[in-house]
């Protein structure tokens, strides 16, 4: 069994500090957007699809370098604040200790992956098994980067549980046929979806997925 994890939300607790610049910097550019919109819209997108989202709703065009400044600033908060998502070292040692494979998924740059894992000490769990929406044509949520990453791994879709919280990343391990954890009450339960909005619920999770038929 491969077990996929997002990356912002599921392993760093990013969201908020993200959003939050997001929002300030779209407010001062013009496009008046709350930290908690920023979120509930953009949570699980690449940059590029963000770009698309604001300047359709907007029908304004961001500057070439808005990102560049968001990022800046967003990674100069990652350096002071950033910690992981409560519990999920709990996990993480979970799955080692069953000896099942891991990797990262993430809508976010390769840039931006090192920062976060290596901020909150995350990095040593995955070794060089993290793969990019930089990586693929489209991202989430299109199945490609799930897809990619199995692929990468030698792993059939079936073989494979996506660990996600955004909307998006639900669909897109959904739409690449693989079993899906979705973090929060948002989501909607389904034969391939299981909803859960502890980290400590995840171990017994996954127990029982592994034990599934379709893991065998």
């Amino acid at each position: 069994m491969l077990i996929i994890f997002d990356c912002d939300g599921v392993l760093v607790d990013s969201e908020v500090i993200a959003s939050a610049v997001l929002a300030k910097h779209l407010t001062l550019a013009g496009f008046p957007y709350t930290s908690q919109e920023c979120m509930e819209r953009f949570a699980g997108l690449s940059l590029d699809s963000c770009r698309v989202l604001i300047e359709v709703e907007a029908k304004k065009t961001l500057s070439e370098d808005f990102f560049l400044q968001v990022q800046r600033e967003t990674f100069s908060r990652f350096s002071e604040d950033l910690k992981p998502v409560v519990g999920v070292i709990d996990v993480l040692d979970f799955v080692s200790e069953h000896q099942w494979s891991c990797c990262v998924a993430s809508s976010g740059s390769h840039e931006k992956m090192a920062l976060t894992l290596k901020k909150t000490g995350l990095q040593k769990y995955f070794s060089d098994r993290i793969y990019s929406a930089t990586d693929v044509q489209y991202g989430k949520p299109a199945p490609d980067l799930f897809l990619y990453a199995a692929q990468s791994l030698s792993y059939l879709p079936e073989h494979c549980v996506v660990i996600e919280d955004s909307k998006p990343g639900v669909m897109a391990a959904l739409a690449a046929g693989m079993q899906v954890c979705a973090l929060g009450n948002q989501h909607e339960a389904s034969a391939d979806t299981r909803i859960f909005t502890r980290m400590a619920e995840l171990p017994a999770i996954l127990t029982s997925l592994s034990l599934a038929r379709s893991f065998h």
